[in-house]
């Protein structure tokens, strides 16, 4: 178990984390995990994407399977019905799973009548629509064609109606993780290949406008809390006030911490998903609800 340090400039940002909290494993043995998602209970879903697999630790902690055969899936989010979100590269598409049945619906199966990269992460507005990044990551268990068939790594937006897909940041080298404010006026997007995060200012329509630099720290996978803490993935967790101020970091034993969400019955545990395991970190702050 592994304690969660804070920076000195944290002092002005104190109880994030609950007292006496560490860093536990619940669950190993996994090829690689991914893509936390929390439902309305507080259940955790997350992704085994090597196996093909989406598992969930529920809220009585315990390890359960939810579906096989997912579509490669990757990053996870609820939507505002309830449905399952899944960024599925297989044939790099964005699913919605009903969880009652667990079959699904393809939202996204092109752009420009050309195959995406492969959907990596995405956020849910309080709207309805929906952002992801496309960024390429070849992989193994493709039988097409790995060349990269768009005209670079994107962030797309779904209207509410899912009845129109627009490019909404065209200009990042590798956009990976995304999370926005649960007022649905900003949207967060690390740019992992420029190893940077960015804010922007999300319209009406969907599109984004005034891009600002939010961190000089790119991100796997990310999440919000009710403070406006925005958390960062890949070497452990770096936690970032509203400003873009670092103000602290919780170590992973782990060779790389993908992704993060926070869930549980009072969404105050903070559950990681980093190579192997799921682990997870009793906090003070909340995860916010959509």
């Amino acid at each position: 178990m592994l304690a969660f340090s804070f920076l000195a400039s944290s002092q002005k940002n104190p109880g994030l984390i609950a007292s006496g909290a560490t860093v536990v494993k619940l669950a190993g043995g996994f090829s690689f995990t991914e893509g936390p998602a929390v439902d309305r209970l507080g259940n955790v879903y997350f992704t085994d994407q090597p196996n093909n697999k989406i598992h969930i630790w529920t809220i009585n902690g315990k390890l359960e399977t939810f579906l096989e055969n997912s579509g490669r899936a990757n990053g996870l989010y609820f939507d505002l019905s309830g449905n399952l979100l899944s960024c599925s590269d297989m044939d790099n598409q964005l699913w919605s799973i009903s969880v009652s049945d667990k079959t699904h619906t393809n939202l996204v199966l092109n752009y420009g009548d050309k195959k995406l990269n492969g959907p990596n992460d995405l956020w849910v507005h309080p709207g309805g629509g929906i952002f992801f990044t496309d960024p390429l990551y070849v992989r193994p268990y493709w039988t097409r064609d790995p060349a990269m068939q768009q005209d670079g790594e994107h962030v797309y937006y779904l209207s509410p109606d899912r009845k129109t897909l627009l490019r909404v940041a065209t200009d990042l080298v590798k956009p990976n993780g995304i999370v926005g404010t649960p007022d649905g006026k900003t949207l967060y997007v690390a740019d992992i290949g420029a190893n940077k995060t960015y804010a922007y200012n999300i319209r009406p329509d969907g599109s984004l406008a005034n891009k600002k630099l939010f961190a000089e720290l790119g991100s796997d996978g990310m999440t919000i809390d009710n403070k406006g803490n925005v958390y960062l993935t890949g070497d452990g967790v770096t936690i970032f006030n509203k400003k873009g101020k670092k103000i602290g970091h919780i170590p992973v034993d782990a060779p790389w911490t993908a992704n993060v969400c926070f869930g549980g019955k009072e969404m105050k545990t903070l559950f990681i998903t980093a190579s192997d395991g799921l682990f997870a970190l009793e906090m003070k702050v909340r995860g916010v609800s959509k």
